[in-house]
């Protein structure tokens, strides 16, 4: 019989993100990062011919992944939250 005490994979995924959420939440308060809304105007009129599909954010990093598609291609961007600067393709 399984521990119903300890949370699954994807309990432990979603904690995860909710934690990245509150850290960058409170990072942007205290002007650590940038907001994804600003992150997301220096990006997306870079990938022409490319569909946004949505971002995540790493609060180890601080670095956004923005997550476009084109064709039949994903095409993750990294962004770092400080500087707003393009880190990875």
């Amino acid at each position: 019989m399984a521990d119903q005490s300890k949370p699954d994979k994807r309990e432990r995924r979603e904690q995860r993100h909710r934690g990245d959420q509150d850290f960058a939440f409170r990072a942007l308060r205290a002007g650590e990062i940038m907001s994804l809304s600003e992150i997301e105007a220096r990006v997306i009129p870079r990938m022409r011919g490319a569909r946004y599909i949505g971002s995540t954010f790493d609060r180890d990093s601080a670095v956004y992944t923005l997550k476009f598609m084109r064709e039949a291609s994903v095409i993750w961007i990294d962004v770092d939250g400080r500087s707003g600067r393009i880190i990875g393709r």
